[in-house]
């Protein structure tokens, strides 16, 4: 499914690049494994090839797609739920579905509820954390600079 250097998003951690493929034996069982390093913070993953389509481990982005995402940041934003909460549980469970459409949707109605009211500390993290996964994908997918896709981003939600 992956091979060695292909980029790859790992949920709720982000952009990584296959640097190894091995087989380690676990249990007496011998299991191969994808070696990922996050981009970002250097972390080592290691990822059964069984496991990598549960735990969400997908390409990134195509760059025909990037369009589909910057749409959906332009998009009005709907309140939906009151209780921060259950809010906050919500948007935690569509970051960790590693779609980027979904931590789109997620950066993009917490940066205008923040325009309105003040966010939680744990909304304020997962905001910045959904913002740091979209910018680093599309600029990885677009082959430019974060901060680059930084300013691109926080041009379309600041409209």
């Amino acid at each position: 499914m992956y091979k060695k250097k292909d980029y790859v998003v790992y949920p709720m951690h982000g952009v990584g690049i296959v640097s190894d493929i091995t087989e380690r034996k676990v249990l007496n069982k011998k299991k191969k494994y994808y070696i990922v390093e996050l981009v970002n913070t250097k972390m080592i993953v290691m990822v059964p090839f069984d496991k990598a389509k549960e735990v969400g481990l997908r390409h990134i982005i195509a760059k025909k797609d990037i369009k589909k995402v910057l749409d959906l940041l332009k998009e009005d934003y709907v309140e939906v739920e009151e209780d921060w909460k259950i809010r906050y549980q919500n948007n935690l469970v569509k970051v960790k579905s590693g779609s980027i459409l979904s931590v789109a949707e997620v950066c993009r109605n917490l940066y205008k509820r923040a325009r309105d009211r003040e966010l939680s500390i744990m909304e304020r993290k997962l905001y910045e954390s959904a913002y740091s996964l979209i910018i680093n994908e599309i600029a990885l997918a677009q082959s430019t600079e974060t901060e680059e896709a930084s300013n691109m981003i926080s041009e379309i939600l600041s409209k």
